[in-house]
């Protein structure tokens, strides 16, 4: 199923209007979580709303929201005084300008969304404006309000829809000047330049976002499958370091050497997947549930029986964990 819409509402530049739906464009829940439990008696822990002082639980009709500004003095604001604030990009992206892509510094990136047609009309319109920024070779800028705050929103053509990213204000993003001022200004050497070039020339490639392996989450879940099946966890030995740099033109050599070694590998492999590339892709990866192993045998008996199973056919490196049917997504 596919996520809700987190908005709907209304597309405009200047007269021309049509009614769209703004989804997620990215998500969280395929990756492995964990619930806090009581560890004498195993049961999920529960978080209740308590009043401060008194201890008791407050019912939710009784929460309201209070902005601080003393100790203990709060300005009260009800949710009918926050709806009377309603901006008109509640409802619509009004499209304000169009700057360069290039303009847009990537520290105010936030998030990315899809945005659409929203229903049987209006898609002329749509296509009109979509054509319009990619024609122009611009991003549209607008705003939109999500999750009571308004946003400013960046448009951009991606295949038959828009792509609309959300953007941070100028007081969201720190200045790196109190970060960098204790940088050091030194000298480096043409051959020290030289050689580094050369080691990120051996390391150079296309972006392929696909290669990339979750490695921490597979870790998680291979610890989990052992667990589930009674087999014994073994703590890894902790990556060896090599400390300091204390010569960087010797650390660099060494560096360019190592890079030249592994060069005939990594063409191997490309070459193996230039090979693969005419194949049908595999699934994409689905949620956590899918991904563990189900528990083999009945009962503790079962659980050894298996953990025994697997160490004897255990292969070098773990295999991906079996995944069951489809589930339901939520909405990232």
């Amino acid at each position: 199923m596919a996520p809700r819409a987190n908005w709907k509402g209304f597309l405009r530049l200047s007269l021309v209007t049509c009614p769209v739906a703004l989804y997620p464009a990215t998500s969280d829940t395929e990756k492995v979580s964990f619930n806090q439990i009581n560890r004498k008696t195993g049961h999920r822990i529960k978080y209740a709303k308590v009043d401060a002082d008194t201890g008791e639980e407050v019912a939710n009709d009784d929460i309201m929201k209070g902005y601080k500004v003393d100790t203990d003095t709060y300005i009260e604001v009800t949710k009918d005084e926050l709806d009377e604030l309603a901006l008109e990009s509640t409802r619509t992206i009004e499209i304000d300008e169009f700057v360069p892509r290039a303009d847009i510094d990537s520290r105010y990136v936030i998030r990315p969304y899809y945005l659409v047609p929203d229903g049987k009309v209006g898609h002329d319109a749509f296509a009109v404006i979509r054509e319009t920024i990619r024609n122009m070779d611009k991003v549209a800028i607008g705003r939109v309000v999500l999750t009571n705050r308004e946003h400013i929103i960046a448009l951009e053509p991606l295949d038959k829809g828009l792509m609309g990213t959300l953007l941070r204000y100028p007081y969201e993003v720190r200045s790196e000047a109190e970060y960098f001022e204790d940088i050091q200004d030194v000298k480096i050497t043409k051959d020290m330049l030289d050689l580094a070039k050369h080691i990120v020339e051996q390391k150079s490639g296309s972006f392929e976002p696909e290669q990339f392996e979750d490695r921490y989450e597979q870790a998680l879940i291979d610890l989990i499958n052992q667990k589930r099946n009674g087999l014994s966890i073994t703590a890894k030995a902790a990556p060896k370091t090599t400390g300091n740099v204390i010569n960087l033109m010797d650390a660099l050599k060494r560096s360019l050497a190592s890079e030249k070694q592994a060069a005939p590998a990594v063409k191997a492999q490309e070459k193996g997947q230039e090979k693969t590339k005419g194949k049908k892709p595999k699934k994409a990866a689905a949620g956590q549930r899918e991904m563990l192993l189900p528990i083999s045998g009945g009962g503790k008996r079962g659980a050894k029986e298996t953990a025994k199973e697997t160490v004897k056919e255990a292969p070098k490196k773990a295999e991906k964990p079996a995944r069951s049917a489809a589930r339901t997504k939520k909405a990232g």
